[in-house]
């Protein structure tokens, strides 16, 4: 079954890799562990608060793989020593992903009390205009057809 999107009209060109990242994103929204806020905490300023109780700073992973966020947490093995009655905390590894939008970078990541923040920036560009400049006639094209083998004639001899 193929899949259909606005993509795929001719006007649209060079955004073949919006789809792309449109299939990452469904394939991660899944994830459920751990809970995660996203926060607008000033004009282009955005922090990801993920719940992360139990890992220490170095449990956690936080990169940035081809426009991707990845957030990765694994603990360290208790000792053998415990003997639990009730575990009801889970101490499960986990790998969240974010996919960025281009000229959003991270500026930071800070652990407080169980929950891991994510500072992120969006950089606008200012607008460009070029002008383009038109040539007359084919200029810029070559007017001379490509050159082509010489003919070699095959015909019998009459003479």
């Amino acid at each position: 079954m193929a899949r259909v999107t606005g993509f795929n009209s001719p006007l649209f060109l060079g955004f073949d890799h919006l789809e792309q990242m449109l299939d990452r994103v469904s394939k991660t929204s899944a994830e459920g562990y751990p809970p995660y806020n996203i926060e607008q905490t000033g004009e282009y300023k955005l922090q990801i608060t993920l719940a992360v109780a139990g890992f220490s700073m170095d449990d956690l992973q936080v990169t940035v793989e081809d426009n991707q966020l990845v957030i990765r947490g694994r603990t360290q093995e208790d000792s053998q020593d415990r003997i639990y009655l009730h575990r009801g905390i889970a101490a499960r590894q986990f790998h969240r992903s974010f996919v960025l939008a281009e000229g959003i970078e991270i500026t930071g990541a800070s652990l407080d009390n169980g929950l891991l923040h994510v500072d992120l920036e969006q950089h606008i560009p200012k607008p460009e205009v070029r002008k383009i400049e038109i040539s007359k006639g084919n200029q810029n094209r070559s007017t001379k057809p490509a050159s082509l083998p010489q003919a070699i004639d095959i015909s019998p001899d009459t003479e």
